[in-house]
């Protein structure tokens, strides 16, 4: 690789690039639970799991997937918030030679259809709040197409619901959290209790994946139709997840706060296999509450703080926050979003911390670019990561842009996903041929100033980011359509002084239709779709904006809201 411009500012103690190593992902936990068997792995309100019973876990929960027909390469879905389950379920379909698909929790039964019937799903684990869901969606589906098991784990399989005090789950969540729900029914199919998993006593089949298999099938929304599932290999997780260990000076000894999404891909690289791979201790929350963060980084001492900016701000506005000890953390950084300068200005005059900002799409397992600790930039993606080659380019003509000049960011790396599920033509229209080599093109707008750092500027795709959240319109549009009221919808963007972003839809009403109301249409989409989908606005007009070809003219549409 040519000497870029970045290379000036690389931590000094690093590697420009990486040898990935040949093993799967499981031997990482494999090895940190043979060198650390009594330390703690993972941490749930007071409960504290050590590798040693982690790694059992697993090996038993491999064993009964093997017994229910997971075979090498089987896509098995999980769908579950933060909690040692979901840690113990991701690493036994790895144990089992499988592949994970991590599902968002907040999909509703019509978009999760998509994610049993796409990747060909026979298996699924999830949680009793959300079981009943997934079996509506399987219920939906033909026969054949169904789901055929279903392991249904309790929250409170992993915690005591009687904890108290600095442990203790936000008050809000104590139903949510502690309610055991009875095991639904599954048409032409079994359910089984997680507990019942983890006793049956089957052996795991013999490990025979490596760097070459398929671990992850995560699904990324695109500016047209469906999702599509984004195929990673053992080493394109490998190679960020050791990265990442290096690069954020991790060690056996850290401590982290687990709260973003482990079935996000930051979630899921920078912060779970990054973790396990240093066997580090994770301090799992299940979802956003800044007093229940507060209280669990001054209580267990937490070293690196994996984020969305908005978490942070949300955070530090807390009554309570003088009350908190932040005195332990040597890492804070994340992505999603731009963290406000004034905000990263008061983490370092209070706590000498340096907020950490990265750039990353499911493409691309996480960071393809992040600031180095030693020389970081503010609301700057950074650089690109290690064994990363990144360019600025024409979208249309793909010659490398000036330096200072915006362009279509394009990345070149062992982090790159091998290509779509299913879909050659979307894989190759993803990826260019420049110098030699295949680069993926992120559909970001960015350019580079001359110390090489990267900035975005825009977005080629049409999405919104709410609150780190990425809501792709075309796929709102697409749930919209099946309400009987709406003849068409166009999504916008519309600006949220807390999310950035939030979506707004622009509706015409069917004339049979003409007295149904905004907060009719909300309520609808509630139960149809996941809750950062919903239009917060509903605006109706008598006809959308539509070009000579009869498409509609939506950048019309988001420059008059922008006014």
């Amino acid at each position: 690789m040519q000497q870029r411009p970045h290379y000036k500012f690389w931590p000094k103690r690093l590697p420009h690039s990486l040898t990935v190593p040949a093993t799967s992902l499981w031997h990482n936990l494999a090895t940190s639970a043979a060198r650390y068997p009594d330390k703690a792995a993972l941490v749930f309100f007071g409960r504290v799991m050590s590798y040693r019973e982690l790694a059992d876990q697993v090996e038993r929960l491999a064993g009964t997937l093997h017994a229910l027909g997971v075979q090498r390469g089987d896509r098995v879905v999980l769908n579950m918030q933060n909690c040692p389950q979901l840690v113990v379920a991701h690493f036994a379909i790895l144990r089992a030679n499988a592949v994970v698909v991590p599902v968002n929790p907040m999909n509703r039964a019509e978009e999760l259809k998509h994610y049993i019937v796409d990747p060909d799903a026979k298996v699924a684990l999830t949680t009793g709040d959300l079981a009943a869901e997934l079996v509506k969606a399987s219920d939906a589906l033909p026969a054949e197409q169904r789901l055929a098991h279903i392991i249904v784990t309790q929250f409170t399989d992993a915690f005591d619901a009687d904890v108290s005090g600095d442990d203790a789950p936000a008050p809000a969540w104590s139903a949510w959290l502690g309610t055991r729900h009875p095991l639904p029914a599954l048409a032409g199919g079994q359910v089984l209790a997680w507990t019942d998993a983890l006793e049956a006593g089957h052996p795991a089949p013999a490990h025979v994946v490596g760097a070459n298999d398929m671990a992850l099938l995560p699904y990324t929304s695109g500016t047209t139709g469906l999702p599509k599932g984004c195929v990673h290999h053992h080493s394109s997780l490998m190679h960020n997840a050791f990265s990442g260990q290096l690069w954020g000076h991790a060690t056996s000894e850290a401590v982290v706060l687990a709260v973003v999404p482990m079935f996000h891909i930051t979630g899921v690289v920078s912060m779970l296999h990054t973790s396990i791979l240093a066997a580090a201790t994770l301090v799992i929350m299940p979802r956003w509450d800044r007093d229940v963060a507060g209280r669990l980084i001054s209580r267990w001492k937490v070293t690196s703080w994996t984020n969305i900016p908005t978490m942070v701000i949300d955070l530090m506005a807390s009554p309570n926050f003088a009350s908190y000890d932040l005195s332990s953390m040597t890492h804070i950084g994340g992505g999603g979003a731009a963290m406000p300068q004034a905000v990263a200005q008061r983490l370092f005059e209070q706590y000498g911390l340096k907020y950490q900002e990265g750039y990353g799409l499911t493409e691309t397992a996480a960071p393809s670019h992040t600031n180095p600790s030693e020389n970081p930039k503010q609301q700057c993606l950074g650089i690109p990561f290690m064994s990363t080659d990144a360019r600025v380019v024409d979208p249309d003509t793909l010659v490398e842009m000036p330096i200072g000049e915006s362009g279509e960011i394009i990345i070149h790396g062992p982090e790159v996903f091998q290509g779509y599920w299913k879909r050659p033509d979307a894989t190759r229209a993803a990826f260019v041929e420049f110098e030699g080599k295949r680069f993926f093109r992120s559909g970001d707008m960015g350019r580079m100033d001359e110390d090489g750092y990267f900035f975005m500027t825009d977005r080629l795709k049409r999405m919104i980011n709410a609150s780190g959240f990425k809501v792709w319109p075309a796929e709102v549009e697409l749930l919209m359509f099946r309400h009987p009221a709406i003849q068409e919808a166009c999504v916008i963007s519309t600006k949220d002084d807390y999310r950035g972003e939030s979506v707004k839809a622009v509706v015409v009403l069917r004339p049979t239709h003409k007295d149904t109301t905004e907060q009719e249409i909300i309520d609808w989409c509630r139960e149809n779709m996941a809750v950062y989908k919903i239009p917060r606005k509903v605006q109706f007009v008598d006809a959308l904006p539509k070009s000579g070809s009869g498409k509609v003219m939506w950048r019309l549409l988001q420059e008059d809201e922008n006014k």
